[in-house]
């Protein structure tokens, strides 16, 4: 199950379709401070967390949901990518970073990347 956080309507809409053209069928937050209202009843395999979100953005949210004990793979999407993102990414404990605009091929090996890592934390 994959959830969308992303507040630009355009940049929503590229995210899912190629989603959708993957196969998945993700569900959408249109901001970290709705993701986390919406963990709360339902969780998720991976999160598409964009940075920069009005109300709540994406460094925020996945410091909440770590402070929570929640462990779900978050994968940063940016606009502005800067060389140091990627490492304040992490530090923020997200698992993973995309800039955008995003690729349908960068897309598909993010997702590689978490199903891998999910199935080493099974065995």
């Amino acid at each position: 199950k994959i959830r969308v956080v992303e507040d630009n309507a355009i940049n929503r809409k590229v995210v899912l379709q190629m989603l959708k053209r993957l196969g998945y069928t993700p569900e959408v937050a249109e901001n970290g401070k709705i993701c986390l209202e919406r963990l709360e009843a339902e969780s998720f395999d991976l999160i598409l967390m964009d940075i920069q979100m009005p109300e709540m953005d994406g460094y925020e949210a996945t410091a909440e949901l770590r402070r929570r004990g929640d462990s779900t793979w978050i994968t940063a999407l940016t606009a502005d990518a800067m060389p140091e993102d990627p490492l304040r990414c992490r530090i923020a404990g997200m698992n993973d970073y995309l800039s955008k605009p995003i690729r349908s091929e960068t897309l598909r090996a993010a997702l590689e990347r978490c199903a891998i890592s999910r199935k080493a934390l099974r065995a």
